[in-house]
């Protein structure tokens, strides 16, 4: 594993404006030889660990078994812009930053780690690109954009574009933290603590299934005493390390999300998919309340290159592609790693 590098893209037209010195975060496992796996944060997600997710969960190491194993592959991850660790505005100059910080597109951010893969690592082919949530959202775009550069991706949790009802459910955590008395309008001068918590204890409501709220599955086996306090740790806990203005406009880039505005106006949803050169692995979860199977059956219907659809059966919903629940995590593991291995 290397230590965080940093990508200088100089200046760099997104879809809101320009950056005048974008930067893009991002770490490397393994040896260069190997075949490259790409694998980008998602909402909340973080290079170093911080917060709500961190970004090495899929990956082994000599104590722990997963897929994306670096004595075998070449893995990159890729903070997504706004993460606060690539060009956020919480660490961009003025006048870009805090609430002046331009909206980002997932095009801007696959443009921005082709830069980074081809310029800085050298890379000439991808074997694949996984991700989870959004992750998975930019591994579908990375299809569309790039065809021929990658050879396969892995959408685990995640769409090829974001459904009316899953913007639907960000606006209430985004209404949450907006509408909070210490907000200022993104101009706040100390971390606005009672937004982030709100918005913390918003966001929670739609991220595990039904069943698994029902069996109290957030005491996590006695980790947490009650609900309140499960939701005060892991949720108002894991924001409390994110800035607000990123949170809202990491937020704008996964409310905006849709395949065809990254191949230009225009293009048919229908025709895209059907288009896709690269094979992938939809893998949505049952329970799923943000991104339910629903989507990605009607996403592998309109695919006409062998792509596979397998559903995870878990009440988790939609944490159990970041990890959550170890059982669920090992039958991930095990799709991922059948299907990188197919010719």
């Amino acid at each position: 594993m290397s230590e965080i590098r940093y990508y200088r893209h100089g200046r760099f037209c997104v879809a809101g404006g320009v950056l005048p010195d974008a930067l893009t975060a991002y770490q490397t496992y393994g040896d260069p030889k190997n075949p490259c796996i790409v694998f980008p944060t998602c909402y909340g997600g973080r290079l170093d660990n911080r917060g709500l997710l961190g970004q090495d969960y899929m990956i082994a190491t000599e104590n722990e078994y997963h897929c994306l194993d670096p004595r075998k592959y070449y893995i990159v991850t890729l903070a997504l812009f706004s993460n606060g660790e690539s060009s956020s505005p919480s660490n961009t100059a003025p006048p870009y930053n805090g609430p002046y910080f331009p909206a980002i597109s997932y095009a801007d951010n696959i443009r921005a780690q082709y830069a980074v893969l081809t310029k800085a690592l050298g890379v000439q082919k991808v074997h694949c690109v996984i991700g989870f949530s959004m992750g998975g959202q930019q591994a579908y775009h990375w299809a569309a954009m790039y065809p021929e550069f990658i050879e396969k991706f892995v959408a685990i949790c995640g769409s090829a574009r974001t459904s009316p009802h899953n913007k639907c459910f960000l606006e209430g955590p985004k209404a949450a933290l907006v509408a909070s008395k210490d907000f200022d309008n993104g101009h706040y001068k100390a971390r606005p603590d009672i937004g982030i918590r709100a918005f913390g204890r918003a966001y929670s409501a739609w991220a595990y299934g039904q069943t698994w709220f029902r069996q109290h599955g957030y005491l996590h086996d006695g980790k947490f005493a009650s609900l309140d306090d499960f939701l005060r740790a892991e949720w108002e806990g894991g924001f409390l390390d994110w800035d607000a203005n990123d949170l809202l406009t990491l937020l704008h880039t996964w409310q905006s999300g849709d395949i065809t505005e990254s191949v230009g106006a225009g293009a048919d949803f229908a025709d895209i998919l059907a288009s896709l050169k690269p094979k992938g692995l939809i893998m949505p979860c049952k329970t799923d309340l943000y991104f339910p199977p629903e989507d990605s059956e009607i996403e592998i219907a309109l695919m006409k290159n062998g792509s596979k659809l397998v559903v995870i059966d878990s009440v988790w919903g939609h944490m159990v592609g970041g990890g959550a629940d170890a059982e669920n995590m090992k039958f991930i593991d095990e799709q991922v790693a059948a299907f990188l291995a197919e010719a």
